[in-house]
């Protein structure tokens, strides 16, 4: 690689890390007069909305975050009536976490404020940017979650 080919990867690196830190700092328009789901109960919600009831430790290999991390953000959501402790539909003596109506409804709604925001925030960008930027960031994802995944126990 020439020098110059160099630099200009690590700048385009650099960039799409500074790019990437604003991104997860920025929370996608939610009604400010709402009860605002809390980002990391925005994350429970979707992962077992996406999965189906999980337990403690499911959640903890899927976020990679300890147990008792997922034990205090869970036992929110469950005090706010979000999710429910239920037996496990496979018939493991865990108890699952799984989305009660009100979580639903909470989930769906913070889910529409978002569409409804990002629809806004692209309205001027062509349909093949805008499916461009779904299909890199699809990738992009796919790809920290691969590193995360074989870098588990470094």
């Amino acid at each position: 690689m020439r020098a110059e080919e160099c630099t200009m990867t690590e700048r385009n690196v650099a960039g799409i890390e500074y790019e990437q830190m604003l991104l997860s700092r920025y929370t996608i328009a939610q009604h400010p007069s709402r009860a605002r789901l809390d980002r990391s109960v925005y994350l429970l919600l979707s992962r077992i909305d996406g999965e189906g009831p999980m337990s403690i430790g499911e959640l903890s290999a899927a976020f990679q975050l300890d147990a008792s991390t997922l034990q205090r953000q869970t036992t929110g959501a469950v005090q706010a009536g979000l999710l429910e402790r239920v037996l496990d539909p496979a018939g493991g003596l865990a108890r699952k976490l799984a989305l009660t109506p009100l979580g639903r409804d909470r989930l769906a709604e913070s889910k529409d404020q978002s569409v409804d925001a990002l629809t806004r925030i692209l309205a001027d960008w062509s349909t093949t940017d805008v499916n461009t930027l779904a299909e890199l960031l699809r990738r992009f994802n796919v790809s920290i979650e691969e590193y995360r995944d074989a870098h588990a126990g470094a």
